[in-house]
């Protein structure tokens, strides 16, 4: 008889193959849970950084981010907006003689105002000690002057109680259209100019 072929063995799988590859699996899926945490937290990080702390509303970091992204989209769909330039008049007086609280105080029901008195497409910033801007969307520019002029009689009916004392504030507000061809450092600082010039016409009607 001839000899009986030998029968073919097959391979045993490679136990440690195996292991190394379910490790590998293992840390690319924890390392995808890191990766989501950090995304997350840099978006929080993110908001932090946008939003004043005092006044829950945008920062002049997150202004200017949301200016840019606005005049992207009028490059893109035209439309028309405004932004109005705005600084407390008789603001410093008041941290002198009440203490900074009352000047925090007065602070937050200015914004508090400017946002109840805005759509909510438009954008309200503190860019840092009294100055604030607002973005109005739709508007041409006669309609955003006669919005700056609304919001200063705005600031000036705000009053804020201290002891016995009432709180007020007077506000200049300058405006300055925005175009397809703006850049928004360029208009935040074409606004900050309108509002001295607002500032001073208000300063020699009083006399």
């Amino acid at each position: 008889m001839p000899p009986a072929k030998p029968v073919a063995q097959r391979p045993l799988p490679d136990r440690t193959a195996t292991g190394r590859e379910a490790d590998l699996r293992a840390e690319i899926e924890r390392l995808k849970v890191a990766i989501a945490k950090a995304e997350r937290k840099i978006g929080d990080l993110e908001t932090h950084a946008d939003t004043d702390p005092l006044l829950d509303i945008r920062s002049r970091r997150g202004f200017m981010r949301e200016l840019t992204r606005s005049i992207a989209h009028m490059q893109r769909y035209r439309g028309e907006a405004a932004l109005v330039f705005i600084d407390l008049d008789g603001f410093k007086p008041v941290n002198d003689r009440y203490g900074h609280a009352a000047g925090d105080a007065v602070l937050k029901a200015v914004a508090h105002e400017l946002v109840s008195h805005v759509r909510a497409s438009d954008v309200v910033a503190r860019l840092g000690g009294d100055e604030f801007c607002v973005l109005l969307w739709n508007l041409s520019a006669a309609q955003a002057e006669h919005k700056a002029r609304d919001l200063e009689q705005l600031i000036e009916g705000v009053r804020v109680a201290h002891g016995d004392s009432w709180i007020s504030v007077g506000a200049s507000a300058g405006v300055m259209p925005i175009t397809a061809d703006s850049a928004a450092e360029s208009v935040v600082d074409a606004a900050d100019k309108a509002m001295y010039a607002r500032k001073k016409e208000r300063k020699a009607a009083r006399g």
